[in-house]
């Protein structure tokens, strides 16, 4: 304890991951010092937003976890330097505003350049909508390192999360759009230069029809990121029918009947690890501090 406030004193205000670097405290002792401490003021930035998990009653929890928001979007100091943890926390929201806004321009960079490489583009133009999802939909991206699932190489933090809803457009058209995402897919996440990762759906306006009956856990997830997205490229039309499809559904209600459940369920996780006596060892309490993914099957 005395350790974090000499630090805060001398060092002023720490985004969570610095002051762990510096103290080499376990991420749990120095959450919950820096969140019960008196004399210690955090500052969380950003948008806290639905995650469905199936390991938690009711599906419902909020992204980023506990720990991420603690290690990437809060910052801590203490009262005497309130100013400091003002001005640190708008910077760093700008910085990751800024980071969301570039990993944007990269999806629609890739994704005009497949476009219009086709002999189809006309038609892939006027038959498709490119949406994108996740942590950049939310100006939340990130650019902590992390393993890749499938290969266990690191890619650069958030990855882009892109769904592509076809109407209309024939086989041949669709296999050969997946296969060219799935070769630029292949080039970004081995190229050191960029060592970005994109996780991509291809879906007729049919399958989505179904998805949003919100009946399975898969179409609870294919709904909620449909309401998240934000149009990327291609037809916008199929975009605005698809958040008309949305509200007909009575989607937005639905998600926000969840993101209630899980703002309840993280005071009540925050309250119980408060309170919670030496270091966490029982898997249940781990599981309101952290989950090993942050994000679920693409679908």
């Amino acid at each position: 304890m005395d350790q974090i406030l000499e630090l805060l004193d001398s060092r002023g205000p720490l985004i969570g991951k610095e002051l762990l670097e510096r103290t080499q405290m376990d991420e749990f002792t120095a959450w919950k010092i820096c969140n019960s401490h008196e004399r210690i003021v955090t500052k969380t930035i950003g948008t806290r937003y639905l995650r469905l998990d199936r390991q938690v009653e009711g599906y419902a929890r909020l992204s980023p976890s506990i720990i991420r928001e603690f290690h990437g979007y809060t910052v801590i100091g203490t009262v005497r330097n309130i100013p400091d943890i003002q001005d640190k926390a708008e910077l760093l929201r700008q910085e990751i505003i800024n980071i969301s806004k570039r990993k944007f321009e990269l999806a629609q960079e890739v994704i005009t350049k497949i476009v219009e490489s086709q002999l189809a583009s006309n038609i892939i133009k006027a038959g498709a909508c490119f949406i994108i999802a996740g942590d950049v939909a939310y100006e939340m991206a990130h650019l902590e390192p992390r393993p890749e699932p499938s290969t266990g190489e690191l890619v650069r933090g958030s990855d882009l999360d892109i769904v592509v809803v076809t109407q209309g457009l024939p086989v041949s058209i669709v296999k050969a759009l997946d296969y060219h995402i799935y070769e630029q897919k292949n080039f970004l996440l081995r190229n050191p230069s960029y060592n970005e990762e994109i996780d991509y759906i291809i879906k007729d306006i049919s399958k989505v029809k179904e998805q949003l009956k919100f009946n399975s856990f898969k179409s609870m997830v294919a709904s909620k990121i449909l309401y998240e997205g934000k149009f990327l490229y291609g037809n916008i039309d199929i975009f605005n029918n698809i958040k008309k499809m949305l509200m007909d559904e009575r989607i937005p209600e639905k998600i926000t009947a969840l993101e209630e459940t899980a703002s309840r369920n993280r005071n009540e996780a925050i309250a119980h690890l408060l309170n919670y006596e030496g270091k966490l060892t029982n898997e249940e309490d781990m599981k309101l501090f952290y989950t090993k993914e942050e994000k679920e099957e693409f679908l």
